[in-house]
């Protein structure tokens, strides 16, 4: 195929990737597209220059025609072949940064995607074959002191809610394409990728493979490591990075091929032995887990951390290991608890401390609380919140945000294991997976010994069962799938079509023999949105509290996206009853109290207590459209606010719906009907007043059912606080010290973040 059928061909590619997303109802294979061009770059990577030229000159045509629904998937199409290609010219490389530099003046989230392919780009151009290198070592755990960051991808299926055929499918897919990949052969990607990305067209490509495949183990480290040294230590060098990391790399080039490399750089030989083979970016190492309890997720993250190819970097961090992880214990409230002192025993004053150098040659205490402390002027810190606030922006209610820095451990040293836990399922999954996250925080606020060294990344693929009792119930259990779907067109054009694929998948039948190569579509979706899905959701999470006595203390729990109440019917109406039957509106539904925040965008608050019979009532945390408005009229005193979309609300709301008995009188007698009363509330307290027992349902999930309710209330669940006693200030008079304590005492809302592509697009 000629260069320009070969251009008209990518290009036609692009398009249709751009299509998709102008109108995603008329593409019968969505996700197809994208994953077709990247396979056309891999199985020919001569074409990634001229894919890169092509997707430049859409991102500057979507630019300069303010088409901004195809920057974000456009910029991380670009990253994605950047991050395999070897022969993509410097000028294209300096091209696509300042693309993303100009890109900056847009709004939030363009300018936080463009920001952090901007920041790659910026060392890819510097150093060519860091993002690979980097990617292959954190993804596969290679050991490397000079790289030592970790990643590790959880992926967690409920058998409850997955049926057994799609656990199967995807267990096989993942066994079959790590099987293909071994620490030896990621090793030789990453020296050969090194090399073809530094030397170019001076790198004989071929007898490289070959030397590589014929290596023994311990040569294949040796180079391993000389490549990663010297991408590494170019990367750190403030000037003439480039030339001292070409001076290396050909030494190790030359060292690689022995007396064949002089022949090799004058051979001219037969040209399909001279052409590059392709060099695969490795899938992830993914773990599968069935979902048997939420304290599941908190131990296999600690498992993490305990894996024996995780390198120790220094005595400091040994220490900081044992600290609720060197000893094996079960997570639970009776573990001992860390001493919380954050004051020195020493004097304070600057001329009892002992000298820096003297302080520096002193031995280092091996107890965790003195591996976790540091001396600054007298007084000892702890390098990490006392409150076990993990890291990401605080954000509100499903606003977007880059992660925010990680706490460092040590001088220079941040955070080297990443866990990116990747739930599949509907709404109820998503439910369970938020009360594993707030036992996961409420264990961190006690003991706090993961945090500081793990860094939890959330994603989440829809997959609706295809054995639920009633087809129609399948759109009411994807409602958050259906937002983040909305919210970013990207991933529901990723990740919210591999649902039919998935059950496609299952029906098939499975494949035993794993020799040959598979090319798994759903394996590399799955690859796709855990690399480029940077960009975190925020979810608020809510606590109920249900009290089955008002003499007895209530019990609690929470929910992520919805409570249903039902009120206890004895005997419902007969069919064909007179609407007018005297007692007929007594006899249904039960008369409510309610009292709830009035949501206001001023943040005033301002509580409404009202009473009403109803039938029952439903809470959303989900809003049904981007441009949900407000009601505009509002009946029997429910408060109506200005028409605003929802995606404006800065503050946490809840989407009340109230089914109400209305009763009316005119001359044949009385009457009654039903009808729909909808508001915003950020908390709620709702009691029965007739004696009429209530049913909660949360999230969705038979499993969170709570009956014979007569009240329950409805607040923001509060970030876990750990047990570190309060300091006195003897300077604050006691009304100060105790509005002060007051002030500390308010917790701030839990939220969970969900990571997609770019966020809410506004």
């Amino acid at each position: 195929m000629e260069g320009s059928d070969v251009e008209l061909d990518l290009q036609r590619s692009v398009q249709a990737v751009l299509r998709e997303l102008s109108a995603p109802a008329l593409q019968s294979n969505q996700g197809m597209w994208r994953w077709s061009l990247h396979k056309k770059v891999d199985r020919d990577p001569a074409k990634s220059p001229m894919l890169v030229r092509i997707l430049l000159r859409e991102l500057e045509k979507a630019d300069s025609e303010d088409h901004r629904h195809v920057i974000i998937p456009l910029l991380h199409t670009l990253m994605y072949v950047l991050t395999k290609a070897t022969g993509v010219p410097e000028e294209l490389y300096w091209r696509s940064y300042t693309l993303c530099t100009q890109l900056l003046t847009l709004p939030a989230p363009y300018c936080t995607v463009a920001l952090d392919c901007a920041i790659q780009l910026k060392a890819e151009t510097a150093i060519p074959g860091t993002l690979y290198q980097r990617t292959v070592i954190a993804e596969q755990n290679l050991r490397s002191e000079l790289y030592p960051y970790q990643e590790r991808v959880l992926l967690f299926v409920d058998p409850e809610l997955v049926s057994a055929s799609v656990c199967s499918a995807l267990l096989l897919e993942i066994q079959a394409a790590q099987e293909q990949q071994s620490p030896e052969s990621c090793m030789r990607h990453v020296v050969a990728h090194a090399l073809q990305a530094a030397l170019g067209e001076a790198c004989h490509a071929g007898a490289v493979h070959r030397k590589l495949q014929a290596s023994s183990h311990s040569d294949l480290e040796h180079y391993f490591h000389a490549v990663v040294a010297a991408v590494e230590q170019g990367a750190g060098e403030a000037s003439q990075g480039l030339a001292g990391h070409l001076e290396r790399l050909e030494e190790t080039y030359r060292l690689l091929l022995g007396p064949a490399a002089d022949v090799a750089e004058r051979c001219t030989g037969d040209p399909l032995q001279d052409q590059p083979p392709g060099i695969p970016l490795p899938s992830p190492a993914i773990t599968f887990h069935l979902w048997t309890g939420q304290e599941q997720l908190w131990k296999e993250l600690a498992r993490v951390l305990r894996l024996p190819s995780q390198l120790r970097l220094s005595a400091e961090l040994e220490a900081l290991d044992l600290q609720g992880l060197g000893q094996a214990r079960s997570p639970g409230p009776e573990r001992s608890l860390a001493r919380e002192s954050v004051l020195s025993a020493d004097s304070g004053i600057e001329r009892d401390l002992p000298p820096e150098a003297e302080e520096a040659r002193a031995p280092r205490s091996p107890e965790p609380e003195r591996a976790a402390l540091r001396r600054q002027g007298g007084v000892r810190k702890r390098l990490w919140p006392p409150d076990g606030s993990a890291s990401g922006t605080p954000g509100l209610h499903r606003r977007t945000g880059r992660p925010g820095r990680d706490w460092e451990l040590l001088p220079g040293v941040a955070r080297v294991h990443t866990a990116r836990v990747l739930v599949l399922g509907d709404d109820r999954m998503l439910g369970r997976l938020a009360r594993a996250y707030l036992w996961l925080r409420k264990q961190e606020s006690q003991d706090f010994c993961l945090t500081p060294r793990l860094s939890l990344q959330l994603y989440y693929i829809p997959v609706l069962s295809s054995q639920e009792p009633t087809v129609s119930r399948q759109p009411e259990l994807g409602e958050l799938a259906t937002f983040l779907g909305r919210a970013d067109p990207w991933y529901q054009s990723t990740v919210n079509t591999l649902c039919p694929a998935i059950h496609k998948l299952a029906e098939m039948p499975p494949c035993l023999d794993t020799s040959h190569t598979v090319n798994p579509f759903i394996l590399d979706a799955i690859t796709y949105y855990v690399r480029m899905g940077t960009q975190p959701i925020y979810f608020q999470i809510y606590r109920v509290k249900i009290f089955s006595d008002l003499s007895q203390e209530p019990t609690e729990d929470i929910f992520l996206t919805e409570l249903k109440m039902k009120i206890h019917e004895p005997k419902p109406p007969k069919e064909g009853a007179s609407p007018w039957r005297r007692g007929a509106a007594e006899s249904l539904g039960a008369e409510l109290s309610l009292s709830y925040q009035k949501a206001l965008l001023s943040h005033r608050p301002r509580e409404v207590i009202i009473s009403l019979r109803a039938t029952g009532l439903v809470l959303k945390a989900i809003p049904t459209s981007n441009t949900e408005v407000l009601p505009s009229n509002s009946v029997l005193g429910f408060p109506h606010c200005p028409p605003v979309a929802a995606s404006a609300m800065d503050h946490t709301c809840l989407n009340v719906s109230v089914e109400e008995v209305v009763k009316s009188c005119h001359l044949a007698g009385r009457s009654f009907s039903m009808a729909t009363n909808t508001f915003r509330t950020s908390s709620i307290q709702v009691q029965s007043q007739d004696r009429r027992l209530m049913t909660l349902w949360l999230d969705k999930d038979d499993r969170h059912t709570f009956r014979d309710v007569v009240r329950f209330e409805v607040d923001p669940c509060p970030e876990p606080c750990s047990r570190t006693p309060k300091s006195k200030m003897p300077w604050l008079n006691p009304q100060e010290q105790k509005a002060m304590e007051k002030t500390k005492a308010m917790p701030r809302p839990l939220q969970m973040p969900i990571n997609t592509f770019s966020g809410i697009i506004q």
